[in-house]
């Protein structure tokens, strides 16, 4: 959506947006809204049409192709946010999850304006948190249909005037830029941008990798060592839901353990 777009709050439902259908069993779908179109599941066919118009938090039901309408056909419509289009959206690349999104984007410390280097940007998930956030990105990507895939969720969801560009280019071999507030990786060998980060960045600026191996963050925390950063840390996030239904209060069975190790330190001045 461009800057110059109405908030989406009050507005009515229109067509083009995505929207996410709710069932009673907490099944959700992203659907974009198209007029003459429908959205089909086990529970019946939902009429685009239908849809357009309404007001978020509205219920729809759901008919069934001989035209019968049951009670248990009914989808709850919102606007999805941020997590739910994470979850739900098309990818190339695995995604980095919401409980490490909001952790990465203070650990980077993303602020409006920041000049972003993001190498391995995959599938836009973590662009799109720091371009909510106010950041400029500049996207290194190697894969031609990882880059295009990042660029078409951004703009489905963002809109297409956004200070977002992605090259095809291999960050290992360096960073063609300079003054950078931050670089952010998400790739395999971020011990090989350590040196490139050094000369791109501006003094006190954050260097954050992501890993899923203690061993890959291991050696980076190795190259971090023998460089010009300094206040190195690593963390990961532990995700436990709970399950509260009258007095039945308790941790949930099952948890979003580890997903992946966020590492991050500061650049020192020369």
């Amino acid at each position: 959506m461009s800057p110059e777009a109405p908030p989406a709050r009050g507005r009515t439902l229109a067509a083009g947006e995505r929207v996410l259908l709710v069932d009673r069993k907490d099944r959700r779908y992203l659907v974009t809204l198209h007029p003459g179109r429908s959205f089909q599941s086990h529970a019946g066919v939902i009429e685009h049409d239908s849809v357009i118009g309404r007001s978020e938090g509205e219920q729809v039901e759901a008919h069934q192709r001989d035209g019968r309408v049951t009670s248990s056909a009914r989808y709850l419509v919102l606007r999805p946010t941020l997590a739910d289009v994470v979850v739900g959206m098309p990818r190339g690349a695995q995604v980095i999850y919401p409980k490490d999104l909001g952790a990465i984007l203070i650990a980077a410390d993303i602020f409006p304006g920041a000049r972003v280097l993001e190498a391995g940007v995959g599938s836009g998930a973590l662009s799109m948190a720091m371009l909510r956030a106010g950041a400029v990105i500049t996207g290194y990507e190697l894969r031609a249909d990882f880059a295009e895939r990042a660029r078409a969720n951004v703009e489905a969801f963002l809109g297409p005037d956004q200070p977002y560009s992605v090259l095809e280019r291999d960050v290992y071999l360096g960073i063609d830029a300079d003054d950078l507030d931050r670089v952010v990786l998400d790739l395999a060998e971020p011990w090989q941008v350590v040196t490139h980060a050094e000369r791109a960045l501006s003094p006190g600026g954050i260097f954050l990798a992501y890993l899923p191996t203690i061993n890959q963050t291991a050696e980076l925390r190795g190259a971090l060592e023998h460089s010009g950063f300094a206040m190195a840390e690593t963390f990961e996030i532990l995700r436990r839901t709970w399950h509260i239904e009258g007095r039945s209060v308790r941790p949930d069975h099952r948890m979003v353990a580890h997903t992946g190790f966020i590492t991050f330190a500061r650049l020192l001045a020369a």
